[in-house]
């Protein structure tokens, strides 16, 4: 519990509140892709959902759209024979995306097509999403990914979605859960009335792990979103905190106290196998693996203040990786293995997150807030999230990697803290 302090004490701890649909842009692209995105025409009984309205949402969210409101739309096509262009460029519109949905015994179909109004053509085939009403969001965002992957050529994340800490103090109790990446849908993965800490998604969707408290001291578990069955992993005195799956979801990289230090390990999932990688007098945390699986960044004090290292699984070669600022921690790999994501502060300066060129060992401030923390990365590796405080208030921010775009989540209600993005389903 000392080192479990103490390491409270070194990597600031991140709280923050819930996140919200709507969008603050703080910092906005230069001439984002201007799209027409009316309601999709329907007949019958009102939707649970407005699909166009999710889609309009999801595309300013990237930062590299401006959705044209609804209501400066001159004419309403609803098929190719029947597009003005003339109208849409007289609103700057780029793009125009137009559907409709149809229901048959409970079920919804969605039918869109997109075009280009600069070339006055249509650039995606009429494509048709089915789903229930339960279902109309993950339509509405399968239709964004589309829409979007067609135009940047980036895979699209709308269908994505983030697990998080809530916590509570009256009664005190935490809740790990799950939402889509808008803030929608919360879910409730597990609740305890003791603190739970750095989950993490599985690489292929299916598990997370985390660390709760609910046996009295930090522990290491996986839970299965499928079935909510959980499995205790770890039960050494001290220090079981920070677990992080291997690329190929067979192992879990962690640190562990039970031998007086903070050191990282690893742990075979299959045969329960416990190997030592770090072997230092000083507090080693926060392991993340390369994009291989041959090497673990992780944090270290090593050099008095806390900075990120990597060590090569096979020889055990440890080198210092970061250099710029008096403290840099829980690094990230980015999904094409190029950058470090991690918390970086500056002599006289705040905590903000940054985000450095592996190869050229350059770094880059991506936001400018305070008190920054937890940044977790998308899986098209366009866009990060992370915790951050406004205004003595705690919510979620979102940034590009090139720093060119900056969005704050008003918050809702609750404390969250450690978000995490997951991979693509």
């Amino acid at each position: 519990m000392k080192h479990y302090l103490l390491l409270i004490t070194m990597f600031v701890a991140s709280y923050v509140s819930a996140q919200g649909a709507n969008i603050v842009i703080d910092k906005g692209v230069d001439n984002p892709t201007r799209i027409a995105v009316d309601n999709f025409y329907y007949v019958g009984p009102k939707m649970s959902e407005d699909i166009g309205a999710i889609i309009r949402n999801d595309l300013n969210f990237s930062g590299l759209f401006e959705s044209i409101p609804p209501e400066r739309i001159i004419t309403r096509p609803r098929a190719e024979s029947e597009i003005s262009y003339h109208d849409f460029k007289r609103i700057e519109a780029e793009y125009l995306l137009i559907g409709g949905v149809t229901e048959q015994a409970g079920r919804y179909s969605a039918s869109y097509e997109l075009f280009d109004v600069v070339q006055q053509k249509r650039v995606l085939i009429k494509t048709t999403v089915d789903g229930t009403d339960a279902q109309l969001r993950d339509i509405a965002h399968k239709i964004s990914d589309k829409v979007f992957e067609t135009i940047t050529n980036i895979r699209g994340i709308f269908s994505t979605k983030i697990i998080y800490v809530e916590a509570f103090q009256k009664p005190v109790r935490s809740r790990l859960m799950l939402s889509d990446v808008d803030g929608a849908r919360p879910r409730q993965l597990f609740e305890s009335k003791q603190p739970i800490l750095s989950p993490v998604w599985s690489p292929d969707g299916t598990r997370v792990a985390y660390v709760s408290f609910e046996s009295g001291r930090p522990a290491i578990y996986v839970q299965s979103l499928s079935t909510g069955r959980k499995e205790q992993i770890t039960n050494f005195k001290g220090l079981n905190g920070a677990p992080a799956w291997s690329p190929d979801g067979q192992k879990l990289a962690m640190v562990l106290s039970k031998d007086d230090n903070p050191e990282i390990y690893t742990v075979d999932l299959a045969t329960r196998t416990f190997t030592r990688i770090t072997n230092m007098y000083a507090i080693d945390t926060e392991p993340s693996w390369t994009i291989d699986g041959t090497g673990i960044f992780f944090t270290s004090d090593r050099g008095v203040r806390p900075q990120i290292y990597k060590v090569t699984l096979a020889t055990g070669i440890t080198e210092r990786v970061t250099f710029d600022g008096d403290y840099n921690a829980r690094g990230r790999v980015s999904p094409d293995g190029k950058s470090l994501v991690m918390v970086n502060k500056r002599p006289g300066g705040t905590y903000q997150i940054a985000a450095q060129d592996l190869k050229s060992g350059n770094m880059r401030i991506l936001t400018e807030t305070n008190y920054d923390e937890s940044p977790t990365i998308a899986p098209n590796g366009a866009m990060l999230m992370y915790a951050t405080e406004v205004g003595g208030k705690g919510i979620f921010g979102a940034a590009s990697l090139d720093a060119k775009y900056k969005i704050r989540l008003p918050a809702k209600q609750g404390d969250v803290r450690e978000p995490a993005w997951s991979p693509f389903f």
